[in-house]
């Protein structure tokens, strides 16, 4: 069971299970939009005001959040080196057909 306002976990765990290939272009912009309002709720929402389910629903999806951003900044860390390495290359070949 879901707070009011809130998505339950069932629909929660429907939508990550289920590929975007398998959903419409409409289908994933609501499921966005909704999912942004239901991260709004949660945040304003008191914790002594939630349902138990609402709130492990809560703490699983922030955990998921922070691991994607972790893993954002990690390809980002890692798409800078090779984009440094590449440049370096370049300097150095540049460099060298200039003499």
């Amino acid at each position: 069971m879901s707070d009011l306002g809130r998505k339950g976990l069932g629909d929660q765990a429907k939508e990550k299970v289920t590929p975007d290939s398998q959903k419409s272009t409409l289908d994933q912009a609501k499921e966005g939009a909704s999912g942004v309002y239901d991260r709004a709720a949660g945040a304003v929402q008191p914790e002594g005001n939630k349902s138990a389910t609402q709130k492990l629903g809560d703490s699983t999806r922030s955990g998921g959040d922070k691991a994607s951003n972790e893993g954002g900044g990690v390809l980002a860390s890692a798409q800078e080196t090779v984009g440094n390495a590449a440049q370096s290359v370049s300097d150095t070949l540049s460099g060298a057909t200039k003499k």
